[in-house]
């Protein structure tokens, strides 16, 4: 009988632990499904003009997320504001309509827009590339921990690079290659540009593969003469003259005029291989108009009731892609409804439920809804460099770029999984439903780089970054990666990228915020810090070694 009791006793302290309280039940029970698709299609709608920075459409989005966080009772969470200024500059370029090669063998002309296109960081008043050396500097990576460096011996100042995108493990899905199939910063087109600017560059072209970069050329054409933003402060870091994208076949067209072929790009995924020089002169310029403005990110706070000093900051961008060149439909206007009207309208949700709590978290819950990730994660970068609250203060990072409007699935995707203890707060809270974490279906993209999260990752914060599940309710993993797969193709940082009415239910993403609140206000009451886990390259950065 001793026995019996004892166990009762112990499953009952088991469901007690695991099993939310009343008022944490009620909190959840408080963000509404209606009142989220209802701002998502406000968010998306025409009249908010693709939310671009610098446009009608920021002023309209900001107030529209001010309003919303006054309405529901949270405080200011910039002083006495709900506005961090992000001084930034606007580019807009016009680029020659072709970019001439010259070689032993003539002169070969590339096609602006469809073969390559160029863009500047820069605020001259013209750009220009005359006569210079092109080279093929591989993966264009410099990596001493992993014995790699496509630069050695190579001067590259004053020339056009021309790099692969991915990492040297994507093809070859060697492991002992970087992280085989999985992406590593160093994959990504942005670090490229820096590494060549390092280099003393003076462009650099990443060569487009739609596998390697996970999204088709068209993607990368948005960015082609649009008006791109800069934060206008640089801390002096050096930048090239002009960066861009071109078409793998392009390249493979100028392999050819240097006397080379494809098999160049194979050789460039073994350990040894050196830029080469192709002896190859590139000639175009670019008009480039500047307008430096600030834009806005918005913060709002639920303050703690016992650590108010220490907070948790939720965050998602508000910005998309504006209005731009039409589509197969004829719209021009970019509404981006899931990416990322989604996490803007979840914010508000997720205020709604930790205002609703009867007491209030220990620590600060922060709302930021950052600008400009679009342009290259600009608004979180800004706060990351100028913290309202400071990082030693800050416990984690929760970020939501996408949020599931569809039906239920019994998994989510963690981002970059092995990277903090955060994730093994997911992992439980998901449990506790039913579900489980998934990893990352599609590790080659290197997602853990590319939202907000990875500023404040940068800065030693550990940041959590889940992904819609694939493991639909009732209908299985393959209808969830034919969803997911649909979207990539044919609706990411596209003009139909558009609500459904009638296929967002919402009810997912009521699945999912659930986890979402639960993790944070656990963060809220614990009496530690998250940590990083080993082997995580953000772990020395919060421990002050880095």
């Amino acid at each position: 009988m001793l026995k019996l009791i004892t166990a009762l006793l112990s499953m009952v302290l088991f469901y007690s632990c695991i099993l939310p309280s009343s008022d944490d039940a009620d909190a959840v029970n408080a963000m509404n499904p209606d009142s989220m698709k209802h701002n998502i299609m406000i968010l998306a709608s025409d009249s908010f003009m693709g939310r671009k920075p610098f446009t009608e459409g920021e002023t309209r989005t900001v107030a529209f997320l001010q309003e919303k966080f006054a309405a529901l009772g949270l405080e200011p969470g910039n002083g006495n504001s709900y506005i961090q200024e992000v001084p930034m500059v606007s580019i807009a370029t016009e680029s020659d309509p072709f970019m001439k090669v010259q070689s032993s063998k003539g002169t070969t002309s590339l096609k602006f827009f469809d073969e390559y296109g160029f863009w500047t960081a820069k605020t001259d008043s013209v750009i220009s590339i005359d006569n210079a050396g092109l080279v093929f500097a591989g993966y264009g990576v410099v990596a001493p921990e992993y014995n790699w460096n496509d630069y050695e011996g190579i001067d590259v100042k004053g020339k056009v690079v021309m790099v692969m995108v991915n990492d040297p493990g994507f093809w070859t899905g060697d492991t002992t290659l970087f992280k085989g199939k999985e992406m590593t910063y160093y994959g990504r087109w942005t670090y490229k540009f820096e590494e060549a600017a390092r280099q003393g560059a003076k462009g650099c072209l990443v060569i487009h593969n739609t596998a390697a970069a996970s999204y088709p050329w068209s993607v990368a054409q948005n960015n082609f003469n649009q008006s791109r933003l800069n934060l206008a402060e640089t801390h002096g870091v050096p930048v090239c003259d002009a960066v861009g994208w071109i078409t793998e076949s392009s390249v493979n067209k100028l392999f050819s005029a240097a006397g080379f072929d494809s098999t160049l790009l194979v050789k460039a995924n073994k350990p040894g291989f050196r830029a080469m020089d192709l002896n190859l002169k590139v000639s175009t310029k670019m008009k480039v108009k500047t307008e430096f403005k600030s834009s806005k990110n918005v913060i709002a706070k639920i303050t703690g009731s016992k650590k108010p000093d220490e907070v948790i900051i939720y965050s998602a961008h508000w910005d998309h892609l504006g209005i731009g060149k039409a589509g197969a439909d004829g719209d021009s206007i970019y509404n981006g409804a899931l990416d990322n009207a989604t996490g803007t309208a979840a914010l508000i949700e997720l205020a709604r439920a930790f205002q609703s709590l009867k007491e209030k978290p220990s620590r600060t819950i922060v709302m930021l809804a950052v600008t400009a990730e679009e342009q290259g994660l600009l608004g979180s970068e800004y706060y990351a460099n100028n913290p309202v609250y400071p990082a030693e203060k800050t416990v984690a990072n929760i970020n939501m770029d996408g949020v599931n409007p569809f039906g239920k699935t019994l998994d989510m995707s963690v981002v970059g999984q092995g990277q903090s203890e955060i994730e093994d707060m997911a992992k439980l809270e998901l449990e506790k439903d039913g579900r489980y974490a998934a990893p990352d279906p599609k590790p080659e993209a290197g997602s853990y780089y590319r939202s907000d999260h990875f500023n404040f990752a940068k800065k030693g914060i550990p940041a959590l970054y889940l992904k819609t599940g694939i493991d639909v309710v009732g209908k299985g993993k393959e209808y969830g990666k034919q969803i997911r797969e649909e979207y990539n193709s044919k609706h990411y940082h596209q003009t139909s990228d558009e609500i459904d009415p009638a296929t967002w239910t919402m009810e997912g993403a009521m699945q999912d915020l659930s986890v979402y609140f639960r993790v944070g206000l656990k963060l809220a009451g614990e009496e530690t810090f998250p940590q990083w886990k080993p082997g995580s390259e953000f772990k020395a950065i919060r421990e002050g070694k880095k």
